[in-house]
């Protein structure tokens, strides 16, 4: 009896493992072609003038601004989906429209420096359809603290 059910738990564990299995390839497979829609040769590249911004020595409690220019020299049209900051001091506003190939675009930084003294280094990652589709660009330099 002790035979039969031991056999009876491992059948299942079995079924339950290739079920399992089943389930995230199936994710898996559809995840890729929703992400992959376009070839990588044909897909947006985006190239940045600039990667990292050093706005030097600034006192705490001004605003650091830079606007990172880049251009599309992919085969189709970028898309930037989302630009997020490491902090909430730093506020990046991205193009809304779609970006043609060969054209250019620019993403706005903003740094408030209020209560962050000394060395900074603020990423802000870009999500977009390009190849690859994260990207990053830096805004560094010093904030001296108030007199």
């Amino acid at each position: 009896m002790k035979k039969v059910f031991i056999l009876v738990i491992v059948a299942l564990s079995f079924t339950a493992c290739r079920n399992a299995n089943n389930s995230t390839a199936e994710v898996t497979s559809s995840d890729s072609s929703a992400t992959s829609k376009i070839a990588p040769a044909d897909a947006p590249v985006i190239t940045f003038e600039r990667e990292i911004y050093d706005f030097e020595k600034i006192n705490e409690g001004e605003k650091a601004e830079h606007e990172f220019k880049f251009k599309n020299t992919g085969k189709s049209p970028l898309i930037i989906s989302n630009a997020t900051a490491t902090c909430g001091c730093t506020i990046p506003e991205t193009p809304k429209e779609p970006i043609l190939p060969g054209k250019e675009g620019v993403i706005k930084v903003v740094f408030n420096s209020e209560g962050k003294v000394g060395m900074q280094d603020k990423v802000v990652t870009v999500v977009s359809n390009a190849n690859p589709n994260i990207s990053t660009v830096h805004l560094v330099g010093e904030v001296l603290a108030k007199k």
